[in-house]
């Protein structure tokens, strides 16, 4: 009996994931839950370095002022709520320092510049199709920063907006990269604030948006997150409590899938050493200075410096 709808995946015959690969991720939540699997295994990744980016039209600016490197000043960043903000970037990066915002900023840059020019991978999520319209400068923001909600206006991205500044933004990465291979996604991650209606108006822009600049024989591919939550993962147990961000059984099952497409079999004995390494160091003694506890650390200390002969970016 056949209880669930399965979508087929076959490995990537060319441009597979290992370790020599480089890779930056940007774009929404789900873009850090595979930031943070490529974490755990070592690879050697840099992901979103101004924060959580929502929408296609954020992730367009910041690419554009990293591959012009632009400097952050004063004039690019607002006080509120005793932090300086800019409207730019998530609010993770604001900071009671105008001066040290500043400094993150432009550190953001200098990491983002470097990133597309040596990556071998870029992937990028989407999140949402509606965006923030700072009504007094006519711009539209990456985040709201709790501003209030009087001073934007909110609008939905047509498809014809989404392909256009997905057609910018690969356009700026192969300007300086032109090999780089891009993986484009769409968040399973549901905006339920913007309305039930309105989520799946969303979701239904972005990915008809994407399906117009997907192109596999230049490079540009589809991995379908959002379709594994939906069809193969339809139930509320593998969300968490919330009812709108995947559980950890959820990511772990999507991240399964996305390693049997992108990532190279050589790099899956590598992975594996890495694995027994990070449990390793999680595990807590019953007699830190007992005898075989001393044996167990000093095994551990081969294998990490083994490791780290073979690859010297790893750090453990």
């Amino acid at each position: 009996m056949q209880l669930q709808t399965h979508i087929p995946f076959e490995p990537q015959q060319q441009h597979q994931i290992d370790y020599d690969s480089k890779l930056l991720l940007l774009g929404s939540c789900f873009a850090e839950n595979i930031g943070v699997k490529l974490d755990y295994f070592k690879f050697q990744n840099l992901i979103n370095p101004f924060g959580i980016l929502f929408h296609p039209r954020a992730i367009e600016n910041l690419i554009t002022n990293a591959i012009n490197e632009k400097k952050y000043g004063e004039p690019d960043l607002f006080r509120f709520n005793e932090q300086w903000s800019s409207f730019e970037v998530h609010s993770k990066l604001n900071n009671s320092s105008m001066e040290q915002l500043i400094h993150d900023l432009n550190l953001s840059v200098e990491s983002t510049y470097k990133q597309i020019n040596e990556s071998t991978h870029i992937i990028i999520t989407l999140g949402t199709a509606w965006v923030y319209r700072h009504i007094a400068t006519d711009n539209i923001v990456a985040n709201c920063h709790k501003v209030p909600q009087k001073e934007f206006s909110k609008e939905l991205l047509s498809v014809n907006e989404i392909t256009e500044s997905l057609e910018g933004i690969i356009s700026l990465i192969r300007s300086l990269n032109p090999k780089v291979t891009i993986i484009l996604t769409v968040s399973p991650i549901r905006h339920l604030k913007d309305g039930i209606t309105e989520n799946n108006q969303s979701k239904a822009h972005l990915i008809s948006g994407v399906h117009q600049v997907v192109d596999p024989r230049n490079n540009i591919h589809y991995f379908p997150g959002y379709e594994l939550m939906m069809d193969e993962l339809r139930d509320y147990r593998f969300y968490n409590e919330d009812m709108i961000h995947p559980s950890q059984i959820a990511i772990d099952y999507i991240w399964e899938k996305f390693q049997l497409v992108w990532i190279s079999d050589k790099a899956k004995p590598t992975m594996s050493e890495v694995d027994n390494i990070q449990k390793g160091n999680l595990h807590k003694p019953f007699r830190p200075d007992s005898e075989q506890h001393q044996k167990f650390l000093a095994i551990q200390k081969q294998k990490m410096e083994r490791l780290q002969k073979a690859f010297p970016f790893m750090k453990f």
